[in-house]
């Protein structure tokens, strides 16, 4: 069985520790304010850009990385001896990600290369890199993993909740949740990621009836069953500590994760985010 090689991108925002493990490749996305522009999380840390934030007189925007930076990367893989790759990104409806990695696949024919669309980022897009590793690592062929994982990202669910509904619609990216424009007021918009587009679930009044909420509509759909669960934030770290433990209390959890939102993820989020990111075991 030859090395399969694992690449995804900053907005996964795997823990380092789990990268190492499992030797997987991290392709950064850009932020950019104004003429600077910023790899994610090699150039701009989750602290440094939110610090940054409120200071700017330009709201940041983002790009994906380009034809030339995965060319580069799948490259570098086969010539280090993979004899597949195995590339899982961000949501094409999110972001053109997923483009410039098949546009280099072109550029690279020596070895077998699969790009995974994940309908997904942050976590969502997290479990699907952790599920191909733990494929790989069993030995299982890398077109097979790539099937199985059309599966699995059908059984991943993410709510969240923001502060406010600006980052997202002045990024572009507010999907279905445009309905709640011009209505908010004070109230807390709970959002999903749903076939890859963002989408409304509801308004509450408090940020804390969001969460639980959040928390009520996640065991009302899975109950006991075992899963994966991680709750992934932005500069709201010990919010989502606290929340963290309610989730362990009231659902079967079998591993957890406390991560963050990337700096590219938090420029169409906004601080203060807070979301809950739940993959079933298979009954």
């Amino acid at each position: 069985m030859g090395s399969i090689a694992l690449v995804t991108d900053s907005t996964a925002y795997l823990p380092p520790e789990v990268v190492a493990q499992y030797g997987i490749t991290v392709v950064p996305l850009y932020v950019n304010f104004g003429d600077d522009s910023y790899r994610d999380d090699i150039d701009i840390t989750p602290n440094e850009f939110y610090a940054r934030l409120p200071i700017v007189n330009v709201m940041p925007s983002t790009s994906q990385p380009s034809r030339g930076d995965f060319a580069a990367v799948y490259r570098r893989l086969a010539d280090a001896g993979a004899t597949a790759i195995l590339s899982v990104h961000i949501s094409s409806l999110l972001s053109g990600t997923v483009s410039s990695a098949l546009m280099a696949c072109d550029d690279v024919t020596d070895v077998p290369i699969h790009v995974v669309d994940s309908l997904s980022t942050s976590m969502g897009l997290g479990f699907l890199v952790l599920e191909a590793a733990r494929q790989a690592a069993a030995g299982r062929p890398a077109a097979d993993i790539a099937r199985a994982l059309e599966t699995v990202r059908d059984r991943i669910r993410i709510l969240f909740v923001v502060d406010t509904l600006e980052f997202l619609h002045r990024g572009g990216r507010i999907g279905g949740a445009a309905a709640l424009l011009g209505s908010m007021l004070n109230l807390k918009p709970l959002l999903t990621l749903r076939e890859g587009r963002i989408d409304a679930v509801e308004r509450v009044r408090t940020k804390r009836r969001a969460l639980n909420r959040m928390l009520e509509a996640m065991v009302s759909e899975f109950g006991r069953t075992p899963v994966r669960a991680a709750v992934i934030q932005a500069a709201a770290r010990e919010e989502a500590q606290d929340f963290l433990a309610q989730v362990r209390a009231q659902m079967d959890c079998r591993e957890t994760m406390l991560t963050e939102l990337s700096p590219v993820i938090g420029t169409h989020t906004g601080p203060g985010t807070i979301g809950l990111v739940i993959l079933p075991f298979e009954t």
